[in-house]
């Protein structure tokens, strides 16, 4: 491996590039003018595409519209752009209160409340608006994407393409194939995707797709290791040595625990177990949502929004384990790494086996590049080969004999490749 990319992901360009059944892209159309969605409108703008930023809200879109012109001018501050390149990519986005303004657009992304019924009505809407030959597309992280593209009632043209954020830096693109998204579409999305720079994977759709999927295990995990003793700054500095960018908890509080809370909510199928983030949810309980609200896991400084430990979430975790009667304990490093990152292969054999994902690189493409996972161990999928398949399934044995059978159940497609002297890798 040389520098910072992934073994595979030239080989995932040009799987997810240019196809000759694509269709033309010549407009796109980003609605809702908050963060995600002013970010989306920026990565098409610098990609060529002449955009049109679609909210209802005035304040808003001039709000989502100034973000963008900061950013952009930000880079010419820096050196990174010229005032030239600056104002041509300003001039490629035009802003617009109506959905009507979506008329010429050959794509249109949503970037609106992460609420289904809201989704399902604005699609329907679109459905009327834009032209026949539009791609539709939602930005949601969890969502149903067969619900949206059924209420469109043209499902042939609804997908998901998952940005993450901040969508005008990360590279990648969780697209999202529904029942009934169509070869072209699918097709046209990637390209689009490919043209802005960005990795796209193509995903299959279930509860948090590919990345997200993983990442309720990964997160199951360090809640449950809270309950038994561990500290937020325990477990985020053992997976930080372990050589993730961000500990969970930390990253919690980045993007908010009420956006979590929201999400887990429109789950049908949680878990039904009571610890299942259970502290995450009390914590926004509290209103201590994460950095936005100056503490979550962690109390921030306002100016340099530094962590420190927080005496009344250590608290507020003892007091949640003594009424669940959970025996809190001393956690080492090494247990806290072992759960998390063995959840996350567990559950990843799982996506595989289903075909969620088309290929062990993909799910390392993904954790790589959205979620901060160490590239220099390619990924959990690619560590799982390097450690050895039979050392994985020793290692969650292990863990079902310790915490039972709800979440250690090893994944049928590790036991499969195991036995068959396989590599997840070999597997497709």
């Amino acid at each position: 491996m040389s520098g910072n990319v992934h073994p595979r992901e030239e080989d995932l360009r040009a799987r997810g590039g240019v196809r000759t059944d694509s269709r033309p892209v010549d407009e796109v159309g980003v609605i809702g003018a908050g963060t995600m969605g002013s970010g989306i409108a920026l990565c098409f703008a610098q990609a060529g595409y002449p955009v049109v930023l679609i909210d209802a809200n005035l304040q808003a879109l001039q709000a989502g519209m100034a973000r963008i012109h900061g950013v952009i001018d930000g880079a010419v501050k820096k050196g990174r752009s010229s005032p030239q390149e600056a104002e041509t990519v300003k001039a490629r986005v035009r802003s617009a209160g109506d959905l009507e303004s979506l008329a010429r657009a050959d794509l249109v992304v949503e970037a609106v409340f992460e609420n289904l019924a809201v989704k399902q009505s604005l699609f329907s809407q679109l459905a009327q608006v834009c032209k026949p030959e539009a791609i539709l597309a939602t930005n949601t992280s969890t969502l149903d994407i067969d619900a949206i593209a059924d209420a469109s009632g043209r499902p042939r043209d609804v997908l998901g393409m998952h940005f993450f954020s901040p969508a005008h830096v990360m590279r990648l693109v969780e697209v999202v194939r529904g029942r009934a998204t169509s070869d072209m579409a699918l097709a046209t999305a990637l390209r689009v995707v490919e043209r802005s720079g960005k990795f796209g994977v193509a995903v299959g759709n279930c509860f948090g797709f590919v990345g997200n999927r993983m990442l309720y295990a990964y997160g199951r995990e360090k809640e449950l290791l809270l309950l038994e003793g561990a500290t937020p700054a325990q477990i985020d500095g053992a997976l930080e040595a372990f050589g993730m960018a961000m500990g969970p908890n930390a990253v919690g509080d980045l993007a908010g625990l009420d956006i979590g809370v929201a999400a887990r909510r429109a789950w049908r199928d949680r878990p039904d177990d009571p610890r299942f983030y259970l502290i995450s949810d009390v914590l926004v309980e509290h209103g201590w949502l994460g950095q936005k609200t100056g503490r979550g896991f962690y109390r921030y400084d306002l100016g340099s929004r530094q962590r420190e430990e927080s005496p009344e979430v250590l608290a507020v975790i003892r007091a949640e384990a003594e009424r669940l009667g959970v025996a809190q304990r001393e956690v080492s490093p090494g247990e806290i790494v072992e759960r998390c990152i063995y959840a996350l292969i567990n559950e990843g054999a799982r996506i595989l086996e289903e075909g969620i994902a088309s290929s062990a690189s993909d799910i390392d493409v993904i954790w790589c590049n959205g979620y901060g996972f160490p590239r220099a161990r390619g990924g959990p999928m690619h560590y799982a080969d390097s450690v050895g398949l039979g050392h994985v399934l020793t290692v969650v044995r292990k863990l079902r004999q310790e915490h039972g059978d709800r979440y250690w159940t090893p994944a049928p497609l590790l036991e499969r490749l195991e036995r068959n002297g396989q590599r997840l890798a070999d597997w497709s």
